[in-house]
């Protein structure tokens, strides 16, 4: 199990309106390598992806991504399910966002298991993106002879 957590211990980012989308992105990323949140102009319904005509800029700033909010810390666990976290971004602080899971060298929508923890989402990208590059190497070793 890949965690950088510590018991009962919980991810703190700081949403203030001069801080970019790119800086929420990199805090959460620290503690989830194989996850990552890309924000949107409008939510996605659960279960459905989001639209790539509706992505935002990751160095805009907050305070031209939201209406106005006061500046806060969410606190994110790794028990919480992706659904959770998307609906406490949009409900408190105005943001649209969508986790996506790393698989190999590419980044998969977690719509369809939206009722996952992120541990479990940051687990299953580990494994999918250990197991791409093993059987890489694999074909590496072949000899086509």
């Amino acid at each position: 199990m890949y965690s950088r957590f510590n018991q009962n211990e919980m991810l703190k980012i700081l949403i203030s309106d001069e801080r970019k989308l790119m800086e929420i992105q990199k805090d959460f990323t620290l503690y989830f390598p194989f996850l990552k949140l890309e924000f949107f102009k409008a939510p996605h319904k659960i279960g459905d992806g989001s639209a790539k005509n509706l992505l935002l800029d990751s160095n805009k700033l907050i305070k031209d991504c939201r209406s106005s909010r006061p500046t806060l810390h969410i606190e994110i666990k790794e028990s919480m399910t992706v659904d959770q976290l998307e609906q406490l971004l949009f409900e408190n602080f105005g943001l649209a966002a969508q986790v996506f899971r790393k698989s190999g060298n590419v980044w998969l929508e977690t719509s369809a298991t939206d009722n996952w923890t992120l541990l479990q989402q940051n687990n299953e990208g580990a494994e999918l993106s250990t197991q791409i590059k093993e059987n890489r190497e694999n074909l590496d070793n072949i000899d086509p002879y």
